[in-house]
């Protein structure tokens, strides 16, 4: 997995010029070492801005590196207002594009990773395989090109790979990319695609953040135009955890989104369907849709003219087929961080501290990094991977002291979610279980080995995080599947 004494890294192939993947190049030139950073889209950040009208719910003072900052320093760059609340598109503009600018030598633009291997060896060579380079196959407008590096930090994020809409993560019936009903997961409500939303049929689907923030926007187009009808369906029982924790949020802003969405809800403005699971769809020739699917044992039929499909995204595992990786059976993140974010049991935004050592793979030199490295989990906040890609640059220059020592600046607290919560049948219950979940640490002495507050007895370090003030992940839905019927015996 991690080994101290591999032979020093001098050039780091980084998939993706994201924030992570700029942040990685930043440390890594620190470092001394050759960072080449090999982007799909035309520039950096390409995947934000295609979000670019939705607004953080992380203030800029979470949203910059350390290293990024420290080279942005001598340019002539004006940090934002730490406390500000930048969109997708000032992300970009303010901080991604001086950035990336300050690393321009290092960054290969309309440069595509289709496949990472060994040199010379694939993945079922074993000798010898130690110690060798990685090639990295791209994809250019001029043909394919291969480039060798000694390490490689995948960054590329989960932008693309959308989960599908139909139920057991496989698409339904009718269900395509191209279909004309398809308005993707964050669609610009309010600016370029209005006209498709004004008053017309929508049915947002997903129960996080992204739902919410679409479902809000809807609601807002709303009020000048008549006839925009929004309904919303998510496949669990409650929309308690996409409401969040309201006041009890460590971030305002995320708060408020979800309070924001209840009282839509409770008003009769957004029309909220429970334990919707969808089967299929039926196009018709206009380009809007019959979604079929049921809630329990009752059909249910949804007719709308746009689908905002917000049900998350998964992390492209195809271009790394031939690498040697330890990735957790559920959440396909790395086995060591998959327990600490899995959202079965942890909806709470907050994971203990973590870098190389936890990130690392048989194949050595090489990491997923970012919000890829948290596979199907929702809760990732760019400064744990600014954390991350700080500690593998460490690692990678043989700085094995600043690889394991933790600087990520975040309140440290209590992870949101303990076994004992996990069979309280209420809230209520589960607050009394948890002791003091959902606050911070300097309130209730959360994340400490004392307070045993949803920390695994192995754990040393705090949690660091900004909690959500939700309890617990999808673990806390009681489900009981139907059994078959049987004349005798169980």
């Amino acid at each position: 997995m991690s080994h101290a004494t591999r032979r020093l890294s001098k050039t780091v192939a980084v998939i993706g010029a994201g924030p992570v993947g700029l942040a990685a190049a930043a440390h890594l030139r620190e470092r001394g070492i050759t960072p080449v950073v090999l982007e799909a889209g035309p520039s950096a950040g390409a995947a934000i801005g295609q979000w670019g009208h939705i607004r953080l719910f992380s203030p800029w003072r979470f949203d910059i590196d350390s290293a990024a900052k420290r080279l942005l320093a001598g340019t002539g760059w004006t940090e934002p207002d730490a406390d500000g609340l930048p969109t997708g598109a000032e992300l970009v503009g303010d901080y991604l594009e001086p950035l990336a600018a300050a690393l321009a030598p290092h960054i290969r633009y309309g440069t595509r990773v289709t496949g990472v291997a060994r040199l010379g060896a694939d993945k079922t060579h074993s000798l010898g395989r130690e110690g060798r380079a990685y090639l990295l196959r791209t994809v250019t407008a001029a043909g394919w090109s291969d480039v060798v590096a000694d390490a490689v930090i995948d960054a590329s994020g989960v932008w693309g790979r959308a989960n599908p809409l139909g139920s057991g993560g496989l698409p339904a019936a009718g269900e395509t990319a191209d279909a004309p009903w398809q308005a993707g997961p964050l669609p610009d409500v309010l600016g370029r695609d209005r006209e498709r939303f004004a008053g017309k049929r929508t049915l947002v689907v997903g129960a996080g953040h992204s739902a919410a923030n679409t479902l809000l926007l809807l609601a807002e187009l709303a009020e000048t135009e008549p006839g925009t009808a929004i309904t919303w369906a998510i496949r669990g029982r409650s929309a308690a955890k996409v409401y969040g924790g309201g006041s009890a949020d460590a971030l305002p802003a995320r708060g408020t989104i979800g309070t924001r969405l209840k009282a839509l809800v409770e008003s009769g403005r957004v029309e909220l369907v429970t334990g919707f699971q969808i089967d299929a769809f039926t196009t018709a020739a206009d380009g809007s849709v019959t979604v079929h699917g049921k809630t329990g044992s009752h059909a249910v039929q949804i007719d709308a003219d746009s689908v905002a499909a917000a049900t998350g995204f998964r992390p492209d595992l195809e271009l790394l087929r031939e690498l040697r990786l330890n990735l957790d059976a559920t959440v396909e993140a790395p086995v060591k961080l998959a327990p600490l974010i899995d959202p079965n049991f942890h909806s709470c935004g907050t994971v203990p501290a973590h870098g190389e050592a936890d990130l690392a793979h048989p194949d050595e030199g090489f990491y997923i990094a970012g919000v890829k490295s948290y596979g199907r989990a929702p809760t990732f906040l760019l400064a744990t991977g600014y954390e991350q890609v700080r500690s593998i640059a460490a690692a990678l220059a043989g700085d094995r002291e600043a690889a394991d020592r933790v600087e990520l600046e975040l309140p440290e607290t209590g992870v949101c979610s303990s076994s004992r919560a996990l069979d309280a049948t209420s809230i209520g219950d589960a607050e009394e279980s948890s002791g003091c979940c959902g606050t911070t640490a300097s309130d209730a002495g959360c994340g400490t080995e004392a307070s045993g507050c949803g920390t695994p007895a192995a754990e040393t370090a705090p949690s660091r995080g900004l909690a959500t003030g939700v309890l617990h992940g999808r673990a806390g839905q009681l489900i009981e599947l139907p059994q078959l019927k049987s004349s005798c015996c169980g």
